[in-house]
C-alpha cells in the first residue's frame, strides 16, 4: 500500500521525502516498527514517541508522521499534523480497509454499566442468530477467541487491527465499550457507530479530564459519530445529550414513561424481575442479575435491540440467556451461611449501586471490603469512603491497585469520609489479609461485598503486577478452614 493512501481524514504537510512510498505497516511504539513501516509519534503521558524517531529508521521505518519539529535526512518521509493520535485512528483504518465500515458497530458509554450493557446485547444478537464480536474491559471476543483487555478501549491501530479480525471472522456486529480515555484520546476517531448507548455519569476519571464538563464532553463525543442513539433519560446528562445532538434517539427509564421503560420492579438476592415496556408491546423479564442498576443495563441494551428491529420475544430469550459477567455481581456462597459478592465498582456511584442492590435483600450484616486505585481520581476517595460507611455495618479498607502511590496514604484519603458514618471499620492494608479478615468474621445470613477489582486478576504495585485473583483467595480461606 501507497503512503499516500493513508493519509486522508486528518491534517497533514509533507515536509520531507515522497508520500509514493510504499507501506509494509504502521507501528506507534518504535520497538514494533519493521522495514518499510511508518512510525507515528505519539505524546504519551509517560514517554514520548519523538524521542525515539531515530531508533525508528534504524529498525526500518521509511516515513515519521509527528505534532512536533524532529529532524531527518531528505530521503525520509516526515509528515507534520496536528494531532498523531488522531493520525493514527485514520491511517490504521485506511491500512486495514475501513474494517468497521464492514459491520454494524454499537458504542456504550458511561460511568458505569458498560460491560454488563454489551454482554447482554452480544447475548441478545446472538439469539437473533448474528455472528457478534465485543470489545471491552473484561476481554475482547472475537468468535470463540478470548483475547486479554489492557485497556477498556484500545489504542487506535489496535482497535482497526481487531476490526480486520473480525470482518475475516464475518462478524455482523462489533458490540463495544468506548471509554472517556478513548474519545478524549481519538482512538475512536472516524468509527461511524450505527448506535450510540448513553448508561450513565457520576464522578470518575477527573485526575484525566480535570473537570467534569471536559468528561461529559468527551462521553458527547460518541454521539457526534452515531447514526442514533440510546439514551437513559433518568440521568440529568442524558437528558443533555439529546439537547446536543440531531440524530434519531430511543429513550429509556426506570421511573418514567419514555421509549422503552420498566414496571413492576422485584429485585431478588439472585435476579431482577420487571416488565419491560415500549409504546406498543411490553414482555415481563427474570433475569439474573441482582439490582437495580442491571434494569437499567438490561433497558440499555433492549433499546438498542428495538432500534435495530430485534423483537420482545428475543430481546427476553437474550437478556435471559445471561446468567453472569466476570466480577459483576459475582456470587460465591461460604459453607458457612453467608455470601460474598465480588464486584468491579470503583466509583462513588458504583458503590451505592451495588451495595443498595445488595441492602435490598441482605437479612444480617453488610462487611464490604474496598479501597481505591492509586494514580487516579483522588476527590473521589472520601466520597466512597462515606457512602460505604453509611451502607455498611462493617467495612474494612484495604489497598485496590495501588500503583506508583502508598496504599497508607491512599487509605488516608478515604478516612475522612467513613469517619463521619460512625460506621465500624478496620484499616487492613495487605488485600488478601483484608478479605481473609472479612471470611473469619463473616457469620450465616451475612453478605460480605468485595468491591473495586471485580474481574481483574492481578495487583499493580509499584513497578510491578502480580497474580492477584480473588477468587482464588476466597476458595483457598474456605479450603484451609475445612469449610
Amino acid at each position: 500500500m501507497k503512503l499516500k493512501n493513508l493519509i486522508d481524514g486528518f491534517d497533514s504537510h509533507i515536509c520531507s521525502g515522497s508520500i509514493d512510498v510504499d507501506v509494509e505497516g504502521i507501528a506507534y511504539d518504535s520497538r514494533k516498527v519493521k522495514e518499510g513501516y511508518v512510525f507515528v509519534c505519539i505524546s504519551g503521558f509517560k514517554t514520548d514517541g519523538h524521542d525515539y524517531v531515530r531508533e525508528a529508521i534504524k529498525s526500518g521505518a521509511v516515513a515519521i508522521v509527528a505534532e512536533k519539529d524532529v529532524k531527518l535526512s531528505e530521503d525520509i518521509t516526515l509528515i507534520k499534523t496536528s494531532n498523531t493520535r488522531k493520525a493514527l485512528a485514520f491511517m490504521s483504518a485506511a491500512y486495514f480497509d475501513h474494517p468497521a465500515s464492514k459491520m454494524k458497530l454499537i458504542g456504550v458509554t458511561g460511568t458505569n454499566g458498560k460491560t454488563t450493557t454489551t454482554y447482554l446485547i452480544k447475548s441478545i444478537l446472538e439469539k437473533s442468530e448474528y455472528n457478534v464480536s465485543l470489545i471491552g474491559t473484561v476481554a475482547n471476543i472475537i468468535g470463540d477467541k478470548k483475547i486479554p483487555s489492557k485497556n477498556t478501549t484500545p489504542e487506535s491501530y489496535d482497535l482497526q487491527y481487531m476490526f480486520n479480525e473480525m470482518v475475516k471472522n464475518h462478524t455482523d456486529y462489533c458490540i463495544m465499550e468506548v471509554s472517556s480515555h478513548s474519545l478524549a484520546l481519538d482512538r475512536v476517531a472516524g468509527c461511524i457507530f450505527d448506535i450510540g448507548i448513553f448508561t450513565n455519569l457520576t464522578q470518575d476519571h477527573l485526575d484525566f479530564h480535570k473537570t467534569f464538563e471536559n468528561y461529559f464532553n468527551a462521553k458527547l463525543k460518541l454521539f457526534k459519530q452515531s447514526k442514533k442513539a440510546a439514551i437513559n433519560i433518568d440521568d440529568d446528562y442524558g437528558t443533555k445529550i439529546i439537547e446536543n445532538v440531531d440524530i434519531p434517539v430511543l429513550t429509556y427509564s426506570e421511573s418514567k414513561e419514555s421509549d422503552i421503560w420498566a414496571t413492576d420492579i422485584e429485585i431478588t438476592s439472585n435476579c431482577s424481575r420487571f416488565i419491560l415496556r415500549t409504546k406498543d408491546d411490553s414482555v415481563e423479564i427474570n433475569l439474573s442479575l441482582p439490582g437495580r442498576f442491571n434494569v437499567y443495563n438490561a433497558l440499555s441494551a433492549a433499546s438498542a435491540c428495538i432500534a435495530e428491529g430485534i423483537s420482545l420475544k428475543l430481546i427476553k430469550l437474550g437478556l435471559e440467556g445471561v446468567a453472569g459477567v466476570p466480577g459483576r455481581s459475582e456470587v460465591i456462597q461460604s459453607p458457612k451461611g453467608y455470601s460474598v459478592i465480588i464486584d468491579y465498582a470503583h466509583t462513588p456511584d458504583g458503590i451505592v449501586n451495588i451495595l443498595n442492590t445488595v441492602g435490598e435483600y441482605a437479612k444480617k450484616r453488610i462487611i464490604t471490603v474496598f479501597g481505591c486505585g492509586g494514580d487516579r481520581d483522588k476527590t473521589k476517595r472520601p466520597i466512597m469512603g462515606e457512602v460505604a460507611g453509611k451502607l455498611s455495618t462493617i467495612c474494612i479498607v484495604t489497598s485496590d491497585n495501588p500503583r506508583s502511590e502508598e496504599p497508607k496514604a491512599i487509605i488516608e484519603d478515604i478516612l475522612p469520609g467513613i469517619n463521619k458514618t460512625g460506621c465500624n471499620f478496620e484499616v487492613i492494608v495487605n488485600r488478601k489479609e483484608a478479605i481473609e479478615r472479612a471470611l473469619s468474621i463473616g457469620e450465616k445470613d451475612d453478605v460480605i461485598a468485595i468491591v473495586g477489582k471485580g474481574h481483574e486478576t492481578y495487583q499493580i504495585l509499584k513497578d510491578k503486577t502480580i497474580h492477584f485473583d480473588e477468587r482464588e483467595i476466597i476458595r483457598d480461606f474456605f479450603k484451609n478452614q475445612g469449610l
